[in-house]
């Protein structure tokens, strides 16, 4: 199955949606295992240690140290891994408005983990600047 590679239909179709709960990232020491009570969403391993993007009832549950509250919106439309330009009209549209994003591309779709008070805000502008247009 093909992802889309074309910037403005990707634009035109990424139909932004937010997913449940508010997601945190822990980084664990390299070589040790991911708690047993932990699911994460994303792991990642790094050479200073292996990074966990979890939701943050589970990491103070496990007493993970965490970072970056964020909510996490996933651009629906099945994008191409090699597409061009898709991440960054995304991402400098959130910058332009002082809203960090941590973006993962993943083999279907993009995701964006933005700030949590900022979450509503990052929806609007996206469907604000990228959404059908009206009229």
């Amino acid at each position: 199955m093909t992802g889309e590679c074309g910037l403005d239909a990707l634009l035109r179709n990424m139909k932004p949606e937010m997913q449940p709960g508010t997601f945190v990232f822990c980084t664990i020491p390299s070589g040790e295992p991911i708690p047993a009570a932990v699911n994460p969403l994303l792991t990642f391993r790094e050479q200073e240690g292996t990074t966990l993007a979890i939701l943050r009832e589970e990491a103070e549950a496990s007493g993970l140290r965490h970072a970056f509250a964020s909510r996490l919106i996933t651009l629906t439309v099945h994008s191409a891994l090699d597409a061009v330009g898709f991440l960054a009209a995304i991402t400098a549209r959130l910058a332009d408005a002082g809203i960090s994003v941590n973006a993962v591309s993943a083999f279907h779709h993009d995701h964006l983990f933005v700030p949590a008070d900022r979450a509503d805000e990052a929806m609007a502008l996206l469907h604000d600047r990228f959404g059908p247009k009206q009229g």
